[in-house]
């Protein structure tokens, strides 16, 4: 903006992205507009050029892959933790054809948590998938929305009427400890065992871990990360053949953990992908903030765009699927993103190993087909 725009004259009200025209001399009124987007936002999104990206950068694929991986874990704002897990069994019986248990271990260097398992019935060691649950401002279960709860009645009701809502009823768990697979369910902060949060106290709870010296979403990322790791010593685990499956969060989880982790080898997500720019639009959930502080890293977008993070994790498999009428992320957004991501596999001659969809008159939900047509996929990518 030019010198003259800061005259103390009469504001002029300007449309967000507008300039200031002369020949008077203008200041800029009001600078915050409609979905608490700055006048100049426009601007800011124009500079986003990620120069991060695989596509602006070429060259060694590998080296790319440690260069962005190395960005993204500084921006997490985590030391490195290497505390003992401490895996500790305080529940273990069995069920129709599979075994349910419930472990506690140290997911930092700070917080020791419950998490819940099934195992099929057999030596092992299984496939295994890490499950990532949603936000859905419902903080009362967390893990309880993919592992159907068995040691509380008020949870069972919750987590049952949860399924029914987004997932036809069924437990993402349940349903693959069923196909074979050791499943691993960990509550993130605020959610289930870890409660305590409300939707109103989201922004404080992140502005108030950016004053320690942390990050909401980081701390988010990084025990993710920790959970990987833990599945991956299991003895019931073939530690080769972990996958990482979440939706709507759970999906931004399960492909930043697949980027960021080495044990994930393959992931399935479910209903959150976009490019960031078509995401910063009037209406659009994320300028409410709340949610936006569990999947926000401070300066990432200035190296990488959103798609450009998930495709840190090829050439490893990965199925990504969106609604067509989600809208919590617009379909330019999306085919935006499934573009860059085809670019990246393709580039390493791994096309066949990535899965995108944008399934015809669907929104917000991971419901029977889409679970069917996921759970195939993972079984031919990772099972065999």
């Amino acid at each position: 903006m030019n010198r003259r725009s800061f005259v103390s004259l009469p504001a002029v009200t300007l449309a967000a992205g507008q300039l200031p025209a002369g020949p008077e001399p203008v200041f800029e009124g009001p600078s915050v507009v409609e979905g608490n987007l700055p006048v100049f936002a426009e601007r800011l999104k124009a500079e986003l050029d990620f120069p991060l990206s695989w596509a602006n950068t070429r060259g060694n694929f590998p080296d790319w892959k440690r260069r962005a991986r190395a960005q993204v874990r500084e921006l997490l704002w985590q030391p490195e933790d290497r505390t003992p897990f401490d895996v500790e069994i305080i529940d273990d019986q069995p069920r129709d054809g599979y075994r349910q248990r419930q472990i506690l271990f140290n997911v930092t260097r700070n917080s020791r948590v419950r998490a819940t398992m099934l195992l099929p019935e057999g030596p092992g060691p299984f496939p295994a998938a890490l499950l990532l649950h949603d936000h859905g401002s419902k903080f009362d279960i967390g893990k309880e929305k993919l592992i159907e709860p068995w040691y509380d009645e008020t949870r069972r009701a919750s987590a049952q009427a949860w399924a029914t809502r987004y997932f036809e009823g069924s437990f993402a768990g349940n349903a693959l400890v069923a196909r074979g697979y050791a499943v691993l369910a960990v509550d993130a902060l605020g959610w289930g065992d870890r409660g305590g949060l409300t939707y109103d106290g989201q922004q404080a709870l992140a502005s108030n871990l950016f004053n320690l010296g942390s990050s909401l979403a980081g701390l988010l990322a990084y025990e993710d990360m920790r959970a990987a790791a833990v599945l991956a010593t299991l003895p019931e685990v073939d530690h080769r053949r972990i996958a990482a499956v979440g939706f709507s969060m759970g999906s931004y989880r399960a492909w930043q953990v697949a980027a960021l982790s080495t044990h994930i080898a393959a992931t399935v997500a479910v209903c959150w992908m976009t490019a960031l720019k078509d995401m910063m639009v009037t209406g659009n959930n994320t300028l409410r903030g709340g949610s936006a502080f569990h999947m926000l890293h401070p300066g990432l977008a200035r190296y990488l765009d959103i798609p450009d993070v998930a495709s840190i994790a090829a050439p490893h498999p990965m199925l990504v699927f969106n609604g067509e009428l989600d809208t919590l992320f617009p379909r330019s957004g999306v085919e935006s993103a499934y573009a860059t991501m085809r670019a990246v596999w393709a580039s390493q001659h791994a096309s066949h190993r990535l899965a995108t969809k944008l399934w015809p008159g669907l929104g917000h939900t991971f419901n029977l087909a889409m679970q069917e047509e996921a759970f195939t996929w993972l079984d031919r990518v990772l099972t065999r």
